[in-house]
């Protein structure tokens, strides 16, 4: 399994904005594509002009195909062309990592 971190930074005041932005251009062509996250986060406290998501994938081939396919879709340019115009996002992290060797990803095999 491949998990694709990817963290946003927004400009105060504006993470609100950039949700529901998201909510409404973003959510559905990218779940479309890639299936739900594995989970979609906004802060509670710390840094509040954040917010995480965490897409999985089999392999770097099924991320590749998935995210060509994403990049080839009208609904998803409409979706940048609209957060692009937004101006509300500073920065943008992406990581991608792998379970630790310990981890269980089955949880069929988990005690």
């Amino acid at each position: 399994m491949i998990y694709d971190v990817r963290e946003y930074t927004c400009r105060p005041n504006t993470l609100k904005k950039q949700l529901a932005l998201y909510q409404q251009y973003g959510f559905a062509v990218q779940s479309r594509h890639l299936g739900r996250p594995l989970c979609f986060l906004a802060p509670d406290v710390g840094p509040v002009n954040t917010y995480l998501h965490i897409w999985v994938y089999a392999d770097a081939a099924d991320r590749d195909r998935k995210r060509a396919a994403l990049a080839a879709d009208p609904d998803w340019h409409a979706y940048q062309a609209a957060s692009a115009a937004a101006d509300n996002l500073v920065s943008q992290e992406n990581r991608l990592m792998t379970d630790a060797p310990f981890m269980v990803t089955d949880v069929a095999k988990a005690p």
